[in-house]
């Protein structure tokens, strides 16, 4: 589909007239209704607020030129798991799970392949033959190409470090003290707490990706610690093996 079609289809979808269009975007009704007749295309800065008001990549809007990958753990990139800057634009080069709320999520190549070798080992592929092939794929990614230009993710450590010690200073009875923080995808993570009238509630994103661990209590038994934490919560909770009679302990906003 060429680029005026799919404006066309996205405008109309939206709901949107041509004077509405040009009105948010700040051009001319004459400007839409040349880029519908092909007669010209939006410039850069137009396609990224087509981008964000249509939510659709940029590449979507030109007709999909381009294969997209996560430049960070080469997952094959579809709108709907597309980074996104803070300010709600499009990060193209990334997948949610690996660049999220303007950080990077992975500064160490073997934390990531650890995640991805959970996620995509199967029946057909074992994790030996997932680790191998991460092993070669990721190093030839630009994120880790690129990585010592990035700031050697410098920012996200000292982030992180400031999050373990808001933790550790929270002083949870029982609980370890806390000295590493893990990227965990929301879906292995976003336990159901019980609310005193008997119903189920789940705090967290299933397709976000978190900074978190687990950790033994202090007491032994067969309970465990979970802390899951970003850039505006913290939570703690327990729980037994395979997150089994889950009880809510600290829920704090940043």
């Amino acid at each position: 589909m060429d680029t005026k079609e799919i404006l066309l289809k996205l405008r109309t979808k939206s709901g949107f007239s041509q004077d509405e269009l040009a009105e948010k975007l700040f051009v001319t009704r004459q400007a839409v209704s040349r880029w519908e007749n092909g007669d010209t295309v939006p410039n850069t800065e137009t396609l990224k607020l087509l981008s964000k008001l249509y939510n659709v990549s940029i590449n979507t809007l030109l007709g999909s030129p381009r294969k997209l990958i996560c430049q960070c753990c080469g997952m094959p990139l579809e709108d709907e798991i597309i980074s996104r800057e803070k300010d709600g634009f499009m990060n193209e080069d990334y997948c949610k799970w690996c660049y999220a709320d303007g950080n990077y999520m992975y500064s160490d190549m073997d934390d990531l392949i650890d995640v991805c070798v959970k996620n995509m080992a199967d029946e057909e592929h074992s994790e030996k033959e997932v680790r191998e092939y991460l092993l070669r794929t990721l190093p030839k990614l630009d994120y880790w190409k690129r990585y010592k230009e990035l700031g050697g993710n410098k920012a996200f450590e000292e982030f992180k470090n400031t999050l373990i010690d808001e933790i550790n200073a929270l002083n949870v009875v029982g609980m370890p003290k806390l000295t590493k923080l893990n990227a965990l995808v929301g879906s292995y993570v976003n336990l159901g707490y019980r609310l005193p009238n008997g119903n189920k509630v789940k705090f967290l994103d299933d397709n976000a990706t978190y900074l978190g661990n687990q950790l033994e209590c202090e007491f032994g038994g067969d309970r465990y610690f979970g802390i899951v934490a970003n850039t505006d919560f913290i939570l703690i909770s327990t729980y037994e093996e395979n997150g089994k009679n889950t009880e809510l302990v600290l829920y704090k906003k940043r």
